[in-house]
């Protein structure tokens, strides 16, 4: 099933689907554009698969049990860049690296099950492309607004300090989807262990890219993820530092051991006490007379 989509996002959100002008566009993929200043935006091409498992053929694409989605997700001026990408349930299975032309499979086992001609994505992008140069001459287009994206950074597993692990900065609401993630380390930025998603694509249009940084958990660093977007006055910087249960004061400590200590005496005298018992059974009745 292919979206086939010819749209103009306005300033106060709504959707034109009218284009003007006597060139005709390339009906080899869908489009739409969106301008944000001076960036164009984009040629949006993406056609999808529904699997549907067992006998229920009958149900709409809405019920399908997965769905796979793939093409030239968009097409912008700004650069100009795109992106061809192919996702399966929402997430990436993998993308067409466009300045060396290869494939780049998201997990790199996932190439031992199949593969993909780059070419294909190439060509596709050149027609999104020809159609993006059509929309910029003839679409009754405005200003997109900067959408504000949405950071939030975590650890990927429970953090133990000297353990591996890998922390996760993952930005929501990106549009346009032109965006730079970095790390920092005590302030310091950080390139090693670093590495992030293509732009993920959502039902409103929007963006969603995860970058990722492998790091060894210890009490002294520090770690932010920081967001250059259109959308933000000033890089957003999203703190992360490991939680580490605070030492006890030395009053707490004596109070703790002389709770230990008295709980400790109270059990010892207790065990005698029943000891003791259980030694004389019966020495009550032998210091009786007979009547």
């Amino acid at each position: 099933m292919s979206e086939t989509l010819l749209m103009v996002r306005n300033l106060e959100g709504r959707e034109e689907e009218t284009v003007k002008g006597s060139d005709k566009l390339s009906t080899q993929a869908p489009m739409g554009v969106s301008c944000a200043g001076c960036l164009l935006l984009w040629c949006h091409t993406k056609s999808t698969v529904h699997v549907r498992e067992g006998p229920e053929f009958s149900r709409s694409p809405q019920q399908a049990d997965h769905v796979g989605a793939y093409g030239a997700l968009f097409s912008q001026s700004y650069g100009p860049s795109g992106q061809y990408i192919f996702e399966f349930d929402g997430d990436e299975t993998f993308y067409v690296d466009l300045k060396k032309e290869e494939t780049v499979w998201r997990l790199p086992g996932l190439s031992e099950f199949g593969g993909f001609d780059p070419q294909g994505g190439l060509q596709s992008m050149a027609v999104a492309n020809h159609n993006l140069d059509l929309l910029i001459k003839h679409a009754n287009s405005t200003a997109a607004i900067n959408e504000v994206p949405e950071v939030t950074v975590f650890p990927k597993a429970p953090v133990e300090l000297g353990q591996p692990n890998t922390l996760i900065c993952a930005v929501d609401n990106i549009f346009p989807p032109v965006i730079n993630i970095s790390w920092l380390s005590n302030g310091h930025s950080v390139t090693q262990g670093v590495s992030e998603t293509s732009f993920l694509s959502k039902s409103d249009d929007s963006f969603l890219k995860i970058s990722y940084l492998t790091f060894l958990p210890s009490a002294d660093d520090v770690y932010d993820c920081k967001v250059e977007h259109w959308g933000l006055d000033q890089p957003l910087l999203r703190h992360w530092e490991p939680e580490i249960p605070a030492p006890m004061s030395e009053l707490t400590e004596t109070v703790v051991c002389a709770l230990g200590l008295a709980v400790g005496l109270v059990g010892i005298v207790t065990g005698t006490v029943f000891i003791i018992q259980g030694l004389h059974p019966g020495g009550a009745s032998r210091h009786q007379g007979p009547l």
